[in-house]
């Protein structure tokens, strides 16, 4: 009915089978994504700064920053001239959602620090989208 197969796998399935590929811990793949969601809301974060400049978006910009380049080993992110247009309502809805997921996997890698910055986070593009002119502070 069916053939068998002949040749070998491409792909190692055999416990201590040397592999030709590096492979990433669980912690390492968590602190990539952990360190993706953060640049994003930075750059975010930055957005907002152009359009609203405000100290607590200033600080919570440095503190963003400082939590990418721990966990990327000390390398500082990138950061690109934000636009000088856009909708806040829309920057702030995104920077919630993109806070919340940084705190899903911050939790999931209990790095507390992070956790604490995302949910502040969260809690202050809440605010703002409820009452644009309200941010509240970066600690």
């Amino acid at each position: 009915m069916y053939e068998p197969i002949r040749s070998k796998s491409v792909h190692s399935t055999m416990a201590g089978t040397p592999c030709d590929f590096p492979h990433r811990s669980r912690e390492e793949e968590l602190d990539i994504q952990l360190a993706g969601h953060l640049a994003a809301l930075l750059a975010v974060t930055d957005e907002l700064r152009a359009l609203a400049p405000s100290a607590d978006l200033d600080t919570a910009a440095e503190r963003l920053a400082a939590q990418v380049a721990r966990l990327r080993g000390g390398r500082t992110p990138l950061r690109a001239a934000p636009a000088t247009a856009g909708d806040p309502a829309a920057l702030h809805r995104r920077a919630h959602t993109l806070a919340g997921r940084a705190l899903v996997v911050a939790a999931s890698r209990a790095d507390t620090a992070a956790a604490i910055l995302a949910a502040e986070r969260m809690d202050a593009h809440a605010a703002a989208g409820a009452d644009p002119k309200t941010l509240s502070p970066a600690h």
